[in-house]
């Protein structure tokens, strides 16, 4: 399915969508937990749909009544378990030590570029505690059997925080004391401290440490329980990021159902734009950004939007890990701000744009890529031509009403074949 999109400014208020990550960890733990928990503000998407269904066919039970989940937790873990991650990269690697340490032999299927990321710590790792992996790098399906036992696991910390959070999970449900020892600087880290906070809602404890060589150390007792609780989900800043980049080109927008408290790094979004401003808010007249993406990958896409209406030269760093998202991302955005008028130039893990006046419109390729998609979407308000963008249904990965709410904005758009 193509978009064509109008160019016109955004006018009104907007709730943000429940966070995507915050949704995740919460299904999770409510599914380990003994007894029945109530997580209100859920906004159903397809990587959030992954989650629930894989933590039903490991044994929980999971009603969703609008934006209401309601999650019985495994009294009795499934023996075998097949599991479809979809795209979903927080599922498959969330999910993994958590069948693992539940005991059941589990198979992993996935689709689109979800078969290519890698999951070598947990094979290296996980085969010396009692995990057996039938694997093969870029393959699905594939199975995982055994039972997880603890002890010290050392994780490097710039492949992925996603490998941190499924040993939070499931180390606290082995029988001895852990510890998750990272080995480089962790990157992604307000995921991992995003983990905790959920985690302790669920009565689960992690203590943070440093380590000799100045990397954070995770130490988890054993034994624990998950006690079951009713928890609303905040609002997720990453998908707000695209009403704040909006507003800061000119649109008139309020952002409702965040939490101002939030650990959420991609709330950096709203430092960063308050960075830029230079001279009231005239386009053009924002200051030129440098943005290390270490910790904020999801914000790339749309920082290159921004990034095009700056006074001069924008980089955005450390960016190699969105070369395996569900794009990559480095060069997908790059090709589309170029395609509608951008001077985009994409490095091995960085961007560097250039400023324009206007983009002009054009054909962009969404790539399959909810992120692309939704930050094209925001570009065409600073588009003098009709932009149309391919793959718009991928919105529905992470915020399926987003066309919805676009066209309340004051979007104009039509869809076609």
């Amino acid at each position: 399915m193509n978009v064509k999109i109008m160019p016109s400014k955004l006018i009104g208020k907007v709730a943000a969508p429940s966070s995507k990550s915050f949704s995740h960890r919460m299904i999770i733990a409510a599914a380990l937990a003994d007894g029945i928990s109530e997580i209100s503000n859920i906004n159903p998407s397809e990587d959030i749909d992954a989650t629930v269904e894989a933590m039903t066919a490991l044994g929980a039970k999971i009603a969703c009544d609008g934006n209401v989940y309601t999650v019985k937790g495994i009294s009795k873990p499934a023996e075998k378990a097949v599991i479809n991650c979809r795209e979903s990269g927080s599922t498959l690697r969330f999910i993994i030590p958590v069948a693992a340490a539940l005991g059941c032999e589990t198979e992993f299927n996935g689709y689109g570029k979800l078969p290519t990321r890698p999951i070598t710590p947990y094979k290296r790792e996980m085969s010396a505690k009692g995990v057996t992996f039938d694997h093969t790098e870029g393959v699905m399906p594939f199975s995982v059997s055994g039972r997880l036992i603890g002890g010290e696991y050392r994780l490097e910390g710039d492949i992925s925080s996603q490998f941190i959070t499924g040993l939070l999970y499931a180390l606290p449900l082995c029988g001895c004391d852990s510890s998750v020892i990272l080995t480089s600087k962790l990157e992604s880290k307000p995921y991992a401290d995003m983990t905790i906070a959920a985690l302790k809602q669920f009565g689960i404890e992690i203590e943070e440490t440093v380590g000799k060589e100045g990397f954070p150390v995770y130490n988890i007792k054993g034994n624990q329980k998950y006690k079951p609780a009713d928890r609303s989900v905040e609002g997720d800043y990453s998908q707000a990021a695209f009403y704040f980049a909006a507003e800061a080109l000119g649109s008139e927008l309020l952002v409702t159902n965040l939490n101002e408290d939030s650990v959420q790094g991609d709330k950096k979004i709203l430092e960063i734009i308050q960075n830029m401003r230079y001279n009231n808010r005239v386009c053009g007249n924002y200051e030129p950004f440098t943005v290390d993406a270490a910790d904020i990958p999801d914000l790339v896409p749309i920082l290159t939007v921004l990034g095009c209406f700056t006074s001069g030269t924008s980089r955005i760093v450390n960016a190699k890990r969105l070369k395996i998202k569900e794009s990559d991302r480095l060069k997908a955005i790059a090709d589309a701000m170029n395609a509608i008028g951008g001077k985009v130039t994409a490095g091995d893990d960085y961007l560097e744009i250039e400023p324009v006046e206007h983009f002009r419109g054009g054909s962009v390729n969404g790539c399959n890529d909810h992120r692309i998609v939704m930050a094209s979407a925001i570009a065409s308000t600073m588009s003098e031509g009709i932009i149309t963008i391919s793959d718009c249904e991928a919105v529905s990965k992470s915020y399926p009403d987003f066309w919805k709410d676009f066209k309340t904005l004051g979007g104009n758009f039509e869809f076609f074949e």
